[in-house]
């Protein structure tokens, strides 16, 4: 793995954009900002650690080139270390918002385990709270298709909630966590069931069910989780469907993307991370620069992977990070865009008439074309390809995919 060393941060005082979550509802407007601008550093590089137990080798490469690390509940030890070898490294637990698992591991000889990968126990809410277990029609539980022994909670029951917020702030500040990554903040049941709940009318009906109830439990989770000093980041899912939700939901230390640079089903459509309002809204959230973009782009291609590196350059900022993965999540994944030294963005990102975004760095240019469309540009003078090619004095870049320029490569 490439060594790379840490660009440490805050500068400047901003105004925070949203701080409630009325926010949930409407555009984001441009974000205001008071006092020095911060940084718009080029894109840093996190961990969504959730795979296997690290290695020592994986611990001492997180502590070295990760901003942020993510592991499982069970992973103290490795959390340690990683704090040990560099304390400017946020280490974030992984508990889930919206299921309570019941497969080996999360239940151990009919007793939940000691770190779950959740906020609710499975044997806990069965024996107490079965009330906790969300029903469909039929009056049965809901279990996730494709991921099974995971079952659909009532995240919109104000216990519950509170049972969430109070075990997971409890065992953050007890085990000595920096904060929570809350997966699971989605905006439908249809990605993991096509069960409608009991009590609701139709599909619809209960979408908007678990979004009020998630929104509730962002917020106690929210509140409770800062009081204590320590970050909360949810895996925001689909927020392009629903205008203002990025907004409303990074409002604390910021919000995860597990789909950043996603092409459409047809694989040579529009970027869907450009469709709706949430790209306007994650440009507003690192223009303040105050809290965390954790951006991930899932790569089987070379264009995948370099799509997704200058997208998040759009969205420099002294807090966002971005990193290639493989759903197993097993490895700390490295990529050679990470080491292209941008530097500092010199300008905003901007949309050409075109629809394509480019934005020019002390150390180089990007460009992303989220459009059907092939486009001709014409990119800065005395330019290098990340294969240390001069750049042409014109290029045509295709559909879907983007261009990553330097001004020189590390030897």
């Amino acid at each position: 793995m490439p060594q790379k060393s840490l660009i440490r941060r805050f500068t400047g005082v901003v105004l925070v954009l949203c701080t409630t979550a009325a926010c949930s509802v409407g555009a984001a407007s441009e974000p205001i900002i008071t006092g020095p601008a911060p940084r718009p550093l080029a894109p840093c590089a996190w961990w969504y650690g959730i795979g296997d137990s690290p290695a020592q080798w994986e611990i001492r490469a997180a502590a070295e080139h990760y901003d942020v690390v993510v592991l499982n509940a069970w992973e103290t030890a490795a959390m340690r270390k990683i704090h040990e070898l560099n304390r400017k490294v946020k280490v974030l637990v992984y508990k889930d918002f919206s299921s309570s698992r019941n497969y080996s591991g999360a239940v151990e000889s009919g007793r939940d385990a000691k770190y779950l990968p959740t906020g609710v126990g499975f044997v806990a809410a069965e024996q107490q709270h079965p009330e906790w277990f969300a029903l469909d029609t039929a009056g049965k539980r809901i279990e996730w298709t494709g991921y099974p022994k995971h079952w659909q909670m009532a995240v919109w029951d104000k216990a519950y909630q509170q049972a969430w917020t109070d075990a997971v702030v409890g065992e953050v500040l007890r085990e000595g966590w920096d904060g929570v990554l809350a997966d699971n903040d989605f905006t439908s049941l249809k990605y993991y069931s096509p069960a409608v709940l009991k009590g609701t009318a139709d599909a619809a009906a209960t979408d908007r069910l678990l979004r009020d109830g998630l929104d509730g439990l962002l917020a106690l989770a929210g509140d409770a989780l800062e009081k204590s000093g320590k970050m909360l980041v949810p895996n925001v899912s689909e927020s392009q469907l629903t205008p203002g939700r990025w907004s409303a939901h990074s409002r604390y230390a910021g919000a995860m993307e597990e789909n950043f640079g996603l092409r459409g089903d047809d694989g040579t459509g529009e970027l869907i991370t450009f469709q709706g309002n949430q790209f306007k809204e994650q440009r507003a959230q690192a223009a303040l620069g105050e809290s965390w973009l954790l951006l991930i782009t899932h790569t089987k291609t070379e264009q995948e992977e370099r799509v997704g590196y200058a997208s998040a350059a759009l969205l420099a900022s002294p807090h966002t990070c971005w990193t290639r993965a493989n759903p197993d999540y097993k490895s700390p994944y490295w990529s050679l865009y990470q080491d292209a030294r941008l530097g500092e963005a010199r300008e905003t990102a901007n949309r050409m008439p075109s629809g394509v975004w480019t934005r020019l760095f002390t150390g180089g240019w990007v460009a992303v074309n989220p459009t059907k469309a092939a486009v001709r540009l014409t990119p800065p003078a005395g330019l290098f390809t990340m294969r240390g090619e001069p750049a042409p004095p014109e290029l045509d870049l295709p559909a879907a995919d983007a261009a990553v320029l330097v001004s020189s490569l590390r030897r």
